[in-house]
């Protein structure tokens, strides 16, 4: 029997040998099973970085998209400043224009009413 380059005494060995072959075999198989599971852990290693590198990849895509996205927010807050800023000047507008529109009305009033006095105190 052969372990790794290991052979088997021959069978008229001491008992000594034979425990010392078995302790071979033993240590030859947890050294096989140790290899192993570093295999594994070097393909667990490997899928782990591959996903890791899909995961970066799809973070930077949805960075820039949140990045564009800001933006937008950004050139949208700023028109609605501007907008803002109009419709208060349309606000003082609109109250200007009703001030003058009253005074132009208590005129007129103001007109009628002499115009009726002086209309009948003549009569």
């Amino acid at each position: 029997m052969s372990y790794g380059g290991y052979t088997q005494l021959p069978s008229g060995s001491t008992e000594h040998d034979r425990r010392q072959q078995q302790v071979l075999a033993n240590t030859y198989n947890v050294l096989q099973s140790t290899n192993e599971s570093i295999e594994r852990s070097n393909q667990v290693a490997l899928q782990t970085e591959s996903v890791g590198a899909e995961i970066l990849g799809e973070l930077g895509g949805q960075r820039e998209s949140l990045l564009r996205t800001t933006r937008r927010l950004e050139d949208a807050d700023q028109e609605l400043s501007k907008s803002r800023v109009i419709i208060r000047k349309l606000r003082h507008e609109v109250l200007y224009n009703r001030v003058v529109l009253i005074l132009i009305i208590i005129l007129e009033i103001g007109i009628l009413a002499g115009l009726l006095v002086l209309k009948f105190a003549h009569l």
